[in-house]
């Protein structure tokens, strides 16, 4: 069996490689399980989060690599018909109405946009 290694940052190149209204997938590695991630350009930012409904957890991509509705007003759970915003994650229909995506912090370094796994996500915490 293959161990996984941790991977809790990843370099997702540079800000230019993601053209407006374009998302992106990744994955980090957290105790032992992968665990997808996106990152959305929207209205000239860069916001990326746990690939994660709030309502249920699963992946929320409707089509391979497609977060966002029609109009790129709004990150949609394909599952359950969600909508938040991309800038804040919040959200603003939808069965887990009020609660916001799980951010994954952003950082430019070296011309490279970074992701670091959240800290404030206890998926994985032993109970």
């Amino acid at each position: 069996m293959t161990e996984v290694r941790e991977k809790r940052r990843v370099r997702l190149g540079p800000p230019g490689d993601i053209p407006p209204g374009a998302t992106r997938k990744f994955d980090f590695y957290v105790a032992g399980h992968r665990v997808g991630a996106f990152v959305v350009h929207y209205r000239g930012g860069f916001y990326a989060y746990l690939n994660r409904c709030r309502h249920i957890p699963m992946e929320m991509d409707w089509v391979e690599n497609r977060f966002l509705t029609e109009d790129g007003l709004y990150i949609l759970c394909a599952t359950h018909g969600a909508c938040y915003l991309p800038d804040t994650g919040e959200c603003v229909s939808g069965p887990p109405f009020g609660k916001s995506l799980i951010r994954v912090p952003l950082v430019l370094e070296d011309g490279e946009l970074v992701a670091t796994y959240p800290e404030n996500d206890d998926f994985f915490a032993e109970t």
